[in-house]
């Protein structure tokens, strides 16, 4: 008998994020980001999965004109943008002239676009649980840096 109920709450539990991971693929409602028609690049090492998932992430929910580019040295393009090794994630996308550094969520690019920060590019330094393109249920807020145009950086906003 435990056993039936066991399997019962298992396939329930199955059909479930099977439906909610179909809900959850529609695209969201970020209109700056799915209208953008200027420079988007995602840029990651070959051997990072999460970074394809992250990419997957923003072409579903964001947009689908993404270019990915597999480099081997991620150290060059951060040099390039600026962007402060304490801060850093495992992969840099470029929106226009910013950089979004890591698993952000596309409220805060939405953010960004929106507000049109006089600033280098935002960052979420780390691979936090739950993020998007990571495993796991999200734990804490996820909290977003700016990174200023003298090189120091504050918070951009938490989500």
């Amino acid at each position: 008998m435990k056993k039936i109920y066991w399997l019962s709450t298992g396939l329930i539990l199955i059909i479930g994020l099977v439906i909610f991971s179909f809900s959850n693929n529609n695209p969201g409602n970020y209109e700056l980001i799915n209208n953008y028609d200027g420079k988007m690049e995602i840029y990651k090492l070959s051997t990072c999965g999460c970074c394809t998932l992250y990419a997957n992430y923003f072409n579903n929910k964001g947009n689908s004109n993404i270019k990915v580019n597999t480099i081997n040295n991620m150290e060059a393009i951060r040099e390039e943008y600026g962007i402060p090794s304490a801060l850093t994630s495992c992969h840099t996308t470029i929106i226009g002239d910013y950089f979004v550094e890591g698993h952000i969520p596309l409220e805060a690019v939405e953010k960004l676009l929106r507000e049109k920060p006089s600033i280098k590019g935002i960052a979420m330094p780390g691979m936090p649980t739950g993020s998007p393109g990571m495993p796991g249920v999200k734990s804490e807020d996820f909290v977003i840096y700016q990174v200023n145009n003298d090189g120091s950086y504050t918070e951009f906003m938490r989500i």
